[in-house]
């Protein structure tokens, strides 16, 4: 027990999860040390990011392929937190496209299972999972360093939709006033790191705002023009980690 603690004095092993390619191999480039493994369907990049060991995985796009990722993740490599990034559709008047939702918290908005649950719960489980705090307060604290984006703490709702117009906009909001951002992986990232006791933030960047009349030239605009300057901020987030939680 002594040795354990004192490695994890030393550094923290941070498990990174991403849906997408696009979003994997921004990272990806950007480990230093990399080694990659193959497990069945699942790749992985370990390598070093400022002074912890961060292990890169691609889970693929939903909330089974985000469970099955974490899990996997989770029993093959024990990290001491996990993160997922990637990008979020925004949808609050406060947010623009660039900006970072940080988990302060996580649900799903399309989940009922009947009376006695609230909207949004599996019924035994909490109906809103927290965010770690002590890696949402870092990713806070990045706001005072000049980025370019702005990182904003809040509710991320999760669902088996991709979100593209006012409708599906406004029955959402109405579910969850708080909402900041939707995305397809990250509330059930967040229900699997609670089985497991594992400290979780999803970390999103905003590529789009459903609703808006130029919801999809966003999207595919922010793929064409400006992913790569906006996966600095992930960089930033995971690389200044301190050592330990």
């Amino acid at each position: 027990e002594f040795r354990r603690v004192l490695f994890r004095s030393v550094s923290m092993t941070i498990g990174v999860i991403s849906a997408m390619d696009s979003e994997h191999r921004q990272l990806a480039e950007r480990l230093q040390e990399k080694k990659v493994a193959d497990y069945g369907n699942l790749h992985y990049v370990e390598g070093m990011l400022g002074s912890n060991r961060v292990i890169l995985t691609q889970c693929g796009i939903g909330k089974v392929n985000a469970a099955v990722g974490a899990t996997e993740l989770i029993r093959r490599f024990a990290p001491d937190c996990i993160v997922s990034t990637g990008v979020a559709g925004g949808i609050d008047a406060c947010l623009k496209v660039t900006d970072v939702v940080a988990s302060d918290s996580l649900a799903y908005h399309d989940v009922w299972c009947g009376d006695g649950n609230e909207y949004g719960q599996v019924q035994g489980l909490p109906a809103v999972y927290k965010g770690c705090a002590p890696l949402l307060e870092h990713a806070l604290s990045l706001n005072k360093t000049g980025l370019e984006s702005r990182i904003h703490s809040g509710l991320i709702c999760t669902g088996y939709r991709f979100i593209t117009n006012r409708t599906e906009l406004d029955a959402i909001k109405r579910c969850f006033p708080a909402g900041l951002a939707v995305d397809m992986e990250s509330a059930a990232i967040a229900q699997t790191c609670y089985l497991y006791d594992i400290p979780f933030l999803s970390f999103r960047i905003i590529s789009d705002t459903p609703g808006s009349d130029n919801h999809w030239e966003q999207y595919t605009n922010f793929w064409e023009t400006i992913a790569d300057r906006s996966f600095e901020v992930t960089h930033t987030f995971l690389s200044s980690l301190p050592a330990n939680l």
